[in-house]
């Protein structure tokens, strides 16, 4: 007998992309519907997905003057718990009785899930928790927040609580992720990442990027320098490795620099009218940026994106005490070098010297020395190359690993040969 399930996530498939996809492949073993925001669901699956059938809502937030500015993302977060309990109620009421519903409850999606399926195994994807001391809020004393902004924190927390607390189990991809929860809640929480695609995720000696405004050809025999983020902000130290780049330029005279990332904000601040950050760091450095060797291509389909991390020399990973990124974990698969900041949840994925190199996030000159060091000494970096090839490998495997365990835990009625079958 299939399984049902129901993902939810405001921005599908987020986290869930390798699950949904395995799931949706295997029609004997479930039978999967998919909650999500119908715009960005509509950008990010532009054809239907087989196996897959959709409910999208449409959701808006409240202008921010309407209420006080600590209840503004929970009162959203309500409106969007909403949002999808009406869609749920579609689905009950069309006879879909879901066996388990996975879904992320860091936007409020998950808030009225145990109301309209009483009976379903629940389970969350636990992201992120806010506190006020040891992670991302005032980590940058360059982007402080208002002093009221902090109990912003508190109240932030709670739609996800309630959506924990009336949930079966969670998922954390990391063990710091998971270490900024409660410790009342963290019983119930089991770390497993997503998983990194090592059949797709893997070195390529051929890979070639060409520059879209040159038109010149990239390949592993030039100096490649890389930096990825989904926008380019501060949160991912953006502005520190910008800062880095007239050093290393400078040093490094045949070396070429190529940033993925769009202009828009994911989690810092946005700047006062519509400047970016991109153009404030341009501005400030101005003449000391050798222009005509840093190439910014804004954001990238995926295997172009991949193609950058396979021609990289050595790849930059710099974040807040922050959500781990994709990036640093595929980067490593490739075998890029990384040297990333001295911050969690980077030093439970890095270990100096070993498998890459750590820098202290504030140093832009550190950072340069560290990048140059490695650019030159590459022909003696295989053990490291090869060393971040394996812990990828032996943590991060989405087949042999991550998969199974996720598939173990959402669906304990699946025997281990069902399990095994879904994956094969």
């Amino acid at each position: 007998m299939s399984q049902r399930v129901i993902f939810i996530h405001q921005n599908l498939p987020g986290q869930f992309r390798h699950l949904l996809t395995y799931c949706a492949g295997n029609s004997q073993q479930f039978e999967v519907v998919v909650v999500g925001e119908r715009r960005r669901v509509l950008a990010n699956f532009p054809r239907a997905k087989r196996g897959v059938t959709f409910h999208v809502y449409d959701v808006a937030d409240i202008p921010r003057e309407q209420v006080p500015m600590e209840l503004w993302t929970t009162t959203n977060a309500m409106r969007r718990g909403r949002a999808v309990a009406l869609c749920l109620q579609n689905i009950r009421d069309a006879g879909f009785r879901p066996d388990v519903i996975y879904g992320h409850p860091g936007w409020g999606d998950m808030l009225h899930v145990r109301d309209v399926f009483p009976e379903a195994r629940i389970v969350n994807y636990g992201e992120f928790y806010f506190n006020r001391e040891g992670q991302d809020l005032n980590f940058d004393p360059e982007f402080q927040v208002e002093a009221t902004d902090v109990y912003r924190v508190r109240t932030d927390n709670m739609t996800q609580l309630v959506s924990l607390v009336d949930s079966d189990a969670c998922i954390s991809p990391t063990q710091w992720q998971r270490s900024r929860y409660p410790e009342l809640l963290r019983q119930h929480i089991t770390v497993i990442h997503d998983g990194i695609d090592l059949d797709l995720v893997q070195p390529d000696p051929m890979a070639r990027v060409t520059l879209p405004q040159q038109g010149a050809v990239l390949d592993r025999s030039t100096p490649v320098i890389t930096y990825v983020s989904r926008n380019l902000e501060p949160y991912r130290g953006f502005h520190v490795f910008m800062r880095s780049l007239p050093e290393i330029l400078k040093r490094l005279p045949n070396a070429q620099v190529v940033i993925v990332g769009g202009d828009e904000v994911s989690y810092s601040r946005k700047l006062s009218g519509s400047i970016t950050y991109r153009e404030t760091m341009l501005a400030e450095l101005g003449e000391r940026l050798d222009l005509s060797r840093v190439h910014f291509l804004g954001r990238v389909p995926y295997a172009d994106y991949l193609r950058i991390l396979q021609i990289s020399s050595v790849h930059v990973y710099l974040t807040y005490p922050f959500v781990l990124s994709w990036s640093i974990l595929e980067a490593m698969a490739v075998g890029a070098v990384v040297v990333g900041s001295k911050t969690a949840p980077v030093q439970e994925v890095i270990e100096d010297g070993v498998n890459g190199y750590l820098v202290d996030f504030f140093s832009h000159q550190e950072l340069a020395d560290a990048v140059c060091r490695a650019c030159l000494t590459l022909d003696q970096l295989a053990p490291v190359r090869h060393a971040a090839m394996e812990t990828v490998a032996q943590r991060f495997n989405l087949r042999q690993g991550c998969l199974s365990r996720q598939l173990a835990l959402l669906f304990p009625a699946l025997d281990a040969s069902s399990r095994h079958r879904a994956i094969a």
